[in-house]
């Protein structure tokens, strides 16, 4: 039965699956070969994130960093902050309506009625001078009292909200006592803060004897100072986020706040100095470019400045994270709030980056330092065959002879009239077809040599490849090491997958030649420091490795981008650019003794240099092997596809 699949437009709401430690591992694995550090890698991960062909996502740091600018952009393009001092000057448009009509209603015409409304026509056009005024005026009206009072302590409670962070229930009714109670707190804060400033250590558990129940959670002088620092500085952001002539009105209206209480109000500017002596405050009042149109309270703007300082932080912190264990102080409960769900979700996804690969058995902690395991230097291999696979045609491969059949042989699905030496794979249904057809129907049925017919065998050869990467710097400036390197580790998966009884050896070389095991070569990084270009070197030590090998097919597959230009002499490299003539006369000599010992060489040019094909050319002559040109981006195609050509044939 069909399977039928359902599509839509993707509108934000659809879930993405996760990635899993598979991909995860297959998206970090072109950064590790890159430049062999394994701690790059997962960090380049970490903050850019990966997505699968199919769709998974692993959002990254990045991420996180872009949706929250979005999110303090959608804000500032919201609100308009000039609004809340509008709203006040409507709050207080109403009180005096409220009570001129209170007056009006409850006061008999006469004289009384006209001096009180006089009184209220009196009262200064602008809003401070009203705040101040009305504080002592005896007010007709109840609910214009009502009003007014509400708007008092609303106006109150943001200014002393830096000190009152445990008496949210007392701010709904602030009393003459509460005020002289906070002169007093705010005093003795301001005494610690002067002996902070001149190398003492205050008595801040005294402090927090007395007045502890206004800071919960405090449990030090430091913690205290910065928790006021933050909120006084959510106010000052606010001023620096108004015009100049809507900063002015809301200082004079906060200064008219506690024009009963003038002694309130000179410890509050003390403790603001004395904050600027002690704390960096520039990053704490930041204005913001507010361009909306919906209106707020000034409590709404308060809270609104709350979150944009809250971002700013936050932002601050992602941008030190390095790695994923930085994201533990990180509160995901605040990210919530502020990112919302999603975004929560994608912080608790970075945190758990490397431990999913770890539990996925991909890396491990040793001496507190991460490394590959065994199974993920299989899992890269396997990636880097299947992305040379990827770039190949289904019926790609040739089927070119070799010299000498292998030892057994795989059938194919084609079938063929037998020949004395094949292997006997009676196909029978045809084999019984043609002796009907050359006897005719009826029973028995009688055989004749001719009649058989057999499956064609696909013959295996057995070979011992030593693969020499060049890792001059030039293979690295030109881009053409991580390509290298990729195409190692193909061919050790492809033999370790499909020709087990195949040996590789991988050699690097540059000034020095040396063996690297499959299992080094992710983690093998490229140097700009690798002079020279030894195959003088390359080819002994190829040659030594192959010696060990008893039998089968023995090749080299050079990877270079470059001539010679370095041979050793008693043991030392000596390196000369342009190559000399002895140079190039000692690796020729070692290209003879490796055709001698029966050893091809097939050379992958990746740069059309006149001086290498020249000298390839010459090499080709000695050896009888093959010189192919690739760009980077096709060499495992040309790699791959020729070992496995050579591997293989099909039965005549």
């Amino acid at each position: 039965m069909a399977r039928l699949s359902r599509y839509s437009r993707w509108d934000g709401t659809q879930a993405v699956p996760d990635l899993d430690a598979d991909q995860l591992l297959s998206a970090m694995s072109d950064d590790l070969l890159a430049d062999g550090d394994l701690w790059n890698a997962l960090r380049r991960l970490f903050q850019r994130g990966a997505q699968d062909p199919q769709g998974g996502r692993m959002p990254g740091l990045q991420d996180l960093l872009k949706r929250l600018r979005q999110e303090r952009q959608q804000r500032l393009e919201q609100y308009d902050l000039g609004s809340a001092l509008d709203d006040i000057k409507k709050q207080l448009a109403d009180i005096l309506k409220t009570e001129r009509a209170g007056i009006e209603r409850d006061v008999p015409p006469g004289a009384r009625q006209e001096q009180k409304l006089q009184r209220l026509d009196a009262l200064p056009p602008d809003p401070a001078g009203q705040i101040k005024a009305l504080q002592d005026y005896p007010f007709t009206d109840a609910e214009a009292k009502r009003k007014f009072d509400e708007l008092m302590r609303s106006l109150q409670e943001q200014m002393l909200k830096p000190f009152m962070q445990g008496m949210q229930q007392g701010l709904q009714s602030l009393t003459p006592e509460d005020l002289k109670r906070m002169r007093e707190m705010m005093r003795d804060l301001n005494r610690m803060l002067r002996e902070r400033a001149q190398g003492g250590e205050p008595d801040f558990q005294a402090f927090k004897n007395k007045w502890g129940q206004n800071f919960p959670g405090v449990e030090s002088l430091d913690q205290l100072l910065e928790q006021m620092a933050k909120q006084m500085g959510q106010m000052q952001s606010l001023m620096q986020s108004l015009t100049p002539g809507q900063r002015q009105q809301l200082q004079d209206m906060m200064q008219s706040l506690f024009a009963k209480d003038e002694r309130l109000e000179a410890e509050m500017a003390q403790l603001a100095m004395n904050l600027e002596d002690l704390l960096p405050m520039d990053a704490l009042r930041r204005p913001y470019d507010f361009k909306g149109d919906e209106n707020l309270s000034m409590r709404e703007a308060m809270r609104v400045m709350e979150e944009m300082q809250q971002m700013d932080q936050l932002e601050r912190r992602l941008r030190r994270a390095k790695d994923p264990g930085d994201l533990d102080n990180i509160d995901r409960d605040e990210v919530e709030r502020l990112l919302g769900e999603e975004a929560a979700r994608d912080l608790q996804k970075l945190r758990d980056l490397s431990k999913k690969l770890e539990e996925a058995g991909y890396l491990e902690n040793k001496g507190g330092k991460l490394q590959l395991t065994a199974r993920a230097i299989r899992k890269i291999g396997d990636k880097a065959l299947r992305d040379v696979f990827d770039h190949l045609k289904r019926d790609r491969f040739g089927r070119h002879a070799v010299s000498r059949r292998g030892a057994g042989g795989d059938r194919t699905d084609d079938a063929k009239r037998y020949e004395f030496g094949d292997p006997f794979l009676l196909d029978l249904r045809s084999t019984l077809m043609h002796a009907v057809e050359r006897g005719g129907a009826g029973t028995p049925v009688r055989l004749s040599p001719d009649d058989f017919e057999v499956w064609r065998t696909e013959l295996s050869t057995q070979a011992a490849t030593v693969v020499l990467l060049d890792l001059s710097r030039s293979m690295l400036y030109n881009g053409c090491f991580l390509p290298a390197k990729k195409v190692a580790l193909a061919l050790h998966a492809l033999i370790r997958g499909q020709f087990p009884r195949d040996s590789l050896h991988i050699v690097g070389f540059s000034l020095y030649a040396r063996e690297f095991s499959a299992a080094e070569l992710p983690e093998l990084s490229p140097s700009g420091t690798n002079i020279g270009t030894n195959m003088h070197a390359a080819f002994m030590l190829a040659r030594t490795l192959l010696g060990r090998q008893k039998g089968g097919n023995k090749q080299i597959i050079m990877i270079t981008d470059g001539e010679p230009t370095a041979h050793m002499e008693d043991g030392e490299a000596e390196f000369s650019y342009p190559p000399t003539r002895r140079t190039l006369q000692e690796t020729l000599r070692e290209v003879q003794r490796c055709t001698r010992e029966g050893i091809t060489i097939n050379t992958f040019m990746l740069e059309r240099s006149t001086m290498l094909a020249a000298f390839v050319e010459q090499m080709a002559k000695i050896n009888r092997g093959r010189a192919f040109f690739a760009t980077p981006e096709r060499l495992g195609e040309y790699v791959l596809v020729d070992y496995v050509s050579n591997k293989r044939r099909a039965a005549s």
